[in-house]
């Protein structure tokens, strides 16, 4: 076999992200885990793991880029805050479970945001001069 079909190097891609997304995920509810990591972990492990993306995937490419763009970034800005010993540590647990968590808090956020813009968007249109 000369190499991987573009398939299977997308379900690694997938498989590493959803790795990190939980090694976020723990770092965010580690006490070892300096203050200002804490905090980017869980909104970036809230965002990742949550059911509902914020750019639904059905918009063609825009609903592509959050999940290829700004979740890479978020992890990439988590591990860049979190000792070395530390995030190996945090990712050797990551990697060894068997079930990745869910984040509810991080639908419920997406679905508030969502109701805004819905909520911000009706208002807009009911009181503007051309309705």
């Amino acid at each position: 076999m000369p190499g991987k079909s573009l398939s299977e190097r997308i379900a690694d891609l997938g498989h590493r992200l959803a790795v990190e997304a939980h090694a976020a995920w723990l770092a965010a509810r580690d006490p070892r885990t300096p203050p200002l990591a804490r905090l980017l972990a869980v909104a970036v492990a809230a965002y990742a793991l949550s059911p509902i993306d914020l750019i639904p995937d059905f918009i063609l490419v825009l609903g592509w880029l959050d999940d290829l763009i700004l979740v890479p970034i978020g992890l990439w800005a988590v591990r860049r805050l979190i000792p070395d010993p530390l995030w190996a540590d945090l990712h050797a647990a990551a990697e060894a479970a068997g079930n990745r968590p869910s984040s509810r808090a991080g639908m419920i956020a997406v679905l508030l945001i969502w109701a805004g813009l819905l909520t911000i968007l009706y208002w807009s249109v009911r009181t503007s001069p051309w309705h």
